[in-house]
């Protein structure tokens, strides 16, 4: 393994690690009340950007109706709602609740923190060449992953 993959990899584990810590240290102060699949379920709605409920379940290959299952469990913990598209009234958009949003900021916060140490120690030109190694990783060498649209909250004003 490479020097690169490997220092890659342990940045990963060490954000992973304080997000588990950080989850684990709050269940004293409330009932765990997500599941570790729907942990990741809730990471994948959010990720997606208000998906449909199929294209939900198409992105984690499972049957629409196990994802509608999923979906209602997960709306009656307060985690998701759901939108109806005013152009296809069939037709329903995933969109994170605060009390996810709260959680998910956890893991979240700590990304930003460390973040912005990195802003802090690399110059301007650092900072240029490392955005573009990530972009090249995100939009160049990982095609497994699609692209979603990120709605912003106007779009749930007017309905989507």
């Amino acid at each position: 393994m490479s020097r690169v993959v490997e220092a890659f990899a342990e940045v990963y584990t060490k954000f992973k690690l304080h997000f588990y810590r950080e989850v684990f240290g709050t269940f004293s102060n409330r009932e765990a009340t997500l599941t570790t699949v729907e942990t990741f379920c809730m990471e994948v709605i959010y990720s997606m950007g208000r998906p449909t409920v199929n294209e939900f379940a198409a992105f984690i290959q499972i049957s629409p109706q196990n994802a509608a299952y999923k979906i209602n469990s997960l709306i009656k913990k307060g985690y998701v709602r759901k939108i109806r598209s005013k152009r296809d009234k069939r037709e329903y958009y995933l969109a994170v609740t605060q009390k996810y949003i709260d959680y998910y900021n956890i893991s979240n916060s700590y990304l930003y923190k460390v973040l912005h140490r990195l802003e802090d120690r690399l110059n301007d030109q650092e900072q240029q060449f490392l955005q573009k190694i990530l972009e090249i990783l995100s939009w160049e060498l990982m095609p497994e992953v699609p692209e979603y649209r990120h709605l912003g909250p106007e779009e749930e004003e007017i309905g989507i």
